[in-house]
């Protein structure tokens, strides 16, 4: 297809990139100030908030910060920048301690959930707290004092460590002030007290607390005159050149050894850590004193996930949500494949179970007319029923072709270990193209019937995982159609064999067709404006930040097309612009699910024939674009295509509940607190029956 040069459009500063990613952060600590959100909930999203900030600083700051490493007499604009963004991580760390100290804790704390520190255990708590360190914590504690033969120790990434400035003496007659202490992490760091020395409450104490209650004795002769938690966040982010390396497994494995000693990028301390043990702990870990974060309370709020989940407190959680199944288009005891005879069947998790895609593949392992089995696998997590069930079948004898996916940023380690337990029962393993991560989420069923052999399809914008098919919104299509088999079945030859692809029928794949597709589209969109045709463009997607076709977009709103972008997470491209763009919208929907659905929708004209719809497991990011093999399948029948429109992109739309809204400057602004929620809307919609 050839692609039509974009009208020009006056060069627009885009949003920055970085600071977009702290600005959803920010929206997402927002549903913890909300009164609407059930108390644990509140603080799930602060854990969650916490969890996200993590990987910001183990990926995007140290991408930012080795790039000012290595090049320090860069121009004064980038460094400012830097310091800009560092500052504006430290407020979003700052309202965050601040949201859990002066509201969910005291609210927690009304309820009947209470977190005991040191000072306020009575006698009896304080007692079971002892006997509680001395079987189960002191004896997997070992202090290190430093000397010049007990050097600053290796302290691993995101760890719980402790450092103590000592008077006196120790055994050798030494005075060596300064002891690290690490904390194991099979320790759990909350600890619900019994019932019967609660109070009638909840009563949990932190870890934290019962180490730094007990810590002078660690030092027997010694004085703790201070003290301080600390956790050190690194690089983490493994890089291993395909080019260079003869076994990409071997090489990741090997990296994943080394992972949490990367480069220390930023250093956690509790608010009273005297300065002279936080400056000791920059000078070790070699950091600018930006990097050092004084935190009210512990130093990874992640682990207060232990806290809600063993809070027994179910109306201060989300009501229970059970996935539908799709009755009238799957009925109950009609074999998955035999219905696919006769048409698709599209999925909308989480309102629609997951379960129809876990029994399509369990039905092709029981089934001995089924001959081959072909998935994509990027994330599917450490425990995994589909996983199982592809081992199973190549037990079985039948032909099994796992594409797995080693890159997948945090899932390096599971996904190696399912490689090695494929191959070890004769599965074929390969690792897709080398420079490419395989993001398309793809399972191929070949199965032996009268006429031939029939081949049977599921695409997905999501992941092959059910545990988080409950937590994220997505689209999944299953399908018998053999145009789109036929294409799927070409990007597994090609991911297999690295053959060009054929022409497809059915599928549009980067890193392609697909950039070049999106961008024809737009100009589609734009002409049609031009002429004084309907001109309209909807997306749902995670980021965008392609700079193509931000420019693409500015120019075809520009023309006069109205788009609509859902962008959940990071968008660079700045709207409401006078003259620019001010006929695109972006919002951002923060609600009870992760969005995660990718649904593209271009209009250019009156006719049926003049639009089109895309799902997707590509964002709007040159990396979805140029660097990973992703698909796109656009929709034809058209009440399917409907379905989507009416469901995945018209609540979001309207939603004044969980919507935000971006303006020219990179802000988000709530729509309302009231009125409809698109997400509950789906599951009330659910509930009822699809």
């Amino acid at each position: 297809m050839s692609v039509p040069v974009p009208a020009a459009a006056p060069k627009v500063a885009l949003l920055n990139r970085e600071r977009a990613i702290l600005e959803f952060n920010r929206r997402v600590l927002a549903q913890a100030r909300r009164a609407d959100v059930p108390l644990l909930e509140r603080l799930r999203y602060v854990t969650i908030v916490s969890s996200n900030l993590d990987e910001f600083f183990e990926v995007r700051m140290a991408e930012l910060m080795d790039a000012a490493r290595r090049h320090a007499n860069a121009a004064e604009t980038a460094h400012a920048g830097l310091a800009a963004l560092s500052s504006a991580a430290h407020a979003l760390v700052d309202e965050q301690y601040q949201l859990l100290n002066d509201e969910l804790m005291p609210a927690l704390a009304r309820e009947g959930i209470v977190v005991i520190n040191h000072a306020e255990r009575d006698a009896a708590q304080a007692r079971w707290v002892d006997r509680l360190f001395q079987q189960q914590i002191r004896p997997l504690l070992v202090p290190l004092g430093l000397d010049p033969s007990h050097p600053f120790p290796q302290v691993a990434n995101k760890s719980l460590n402790f450092i103590a400035r000592l008077d006196g003496r120790d055994a050798f007659g030494r005075a060596n002030a300064v002891a690290i202490l690490k904390v194991p992490r099979a320790l759990p760091r909350v600890i619900r007290l019994p019932d019967e020395l609660s109070g009638g409450r909840q009563g949990f104490v932190l870890l934290t607390s019962v180490v730094r209650a007990h810590l002078a004795e660690l030092f027997p002769g010694r004085t703790v005159q201070a003290f301080s938690q600390f956790r050190v966040t690194r690089d983490s982010d493994l890089e291993v050149d395909g080019d260079d390396v003869t076994n990409l497994r071997q090489a990741l494995r090997s990296s994943l050894s080394t992972r949490h000693f990367g480069e220390a990028i930023r250093l956690e301390v509790v608010s009273s850590c005297p300065a002279e043990l936080s400056d000791f702990l920059l000078q070790q870990f070699k950091l600018p004193a930006a990097a050092l974060y004084k935190v009210n309370g512990p130093v990874n709020l992640v682990r207060l996930n232990q806290l809600i989940d063993q809070a027994d407190a179910p109306a201060l959680r989300f009501a229970p949500q059970v996935p539908a199944w799709p009755l009238r288009r799957l009925p109950p005891g009609q074999p998955l494949m035999q219905r696919l005879h006769e048409g698709d069947v599209l999925l909308h998790h989480p309102f629609e179970s997951f379960e129809p895609v876990v029994a399509l593949l369990r039905e092709a392992v029981d089934d001995p007319e089924v001959v081959a089995i072909r998935q994509t696998i990027y994330r599917t997590g450490e425990q995994s029923v589909l996983m199982e069930l592809l081992i199973e079948a190549a037990r079985r004898g039948k032909e099994v072709l796992a594409v797995v996916e080693l890159k997948a940023r945090f899932d390096e380690e599971a996904n190696i270990n399912w490689a090695d337990r494929l191959e070890a029962v004769g599965a074929q393993v390969v690792y897709g193209i080398v420079g490419l991560k395989t993001h398309a989420k793809l399972l191929l069923i070949t199965r032996r019937e009268d006429d031939g052999l029939r081949r049977y399809v599921h695409l997905s914008t999501g992941n092959y995982n059910p545990r988080t098919a409950r937590l994220y919104t997505d689209l999944g299509l299953l399908s018998a159609d053999a145009a789109l088999a036929a294409d799927v079945e070409a990007v597994f030859q090609q991911l297999a064999s690295q053959a060009r692809l054929r022409p497809s029928q059915r599928l549009v794949a980067a890193p392609f067709q697909l950039h070049k597709r999106l961008l024809a589209h737009v100009e589609q969109v734009a002409e049609a404006a031009r002429r004084g045709a309907p001109a309209r463009i909807v997306a749902k997607i995670n980021a965008l930040t392609d700079p193509a076709l931000i420019e693409a977009l500015l120019a075809c709103s520009q023309a006069g097309a109205r788009i609509d972008l859902i962008v959940r997470g990071a968008c660079m491209l700045p709207p409401g612009l006078p003259g620019v763009s001010d006929r695109i919208r972006v919002r951002s929907v923060i609600g009870r699910f992760l969005e995660h659905s990718r649904v593209f929708y271009f209009r250019w004209g009156e006719s049926d024939d003049d639009e089109v719809l895309y799902l997707s497991s590509a964002d709007w990011m040159s990396r979805n674009l140029f660097r990973r093999i992703e698909v796109a399948r656009p929709l034809r029948d058209p009440a399917m295509r409907q379905r989507v429109i009416d469901e995945a992109l018209v609540p979001y739309l309207h939603d004044q509940r969980d919507a935000w809204e971006l303006d020219a400057q990179g802000h988000y602004h709530r729509v309302a607190e009231q009125g409809l929620s698109a997400q509950q809307a789906l599951i009330d919609r659910y509930a009822d029956g699809p």
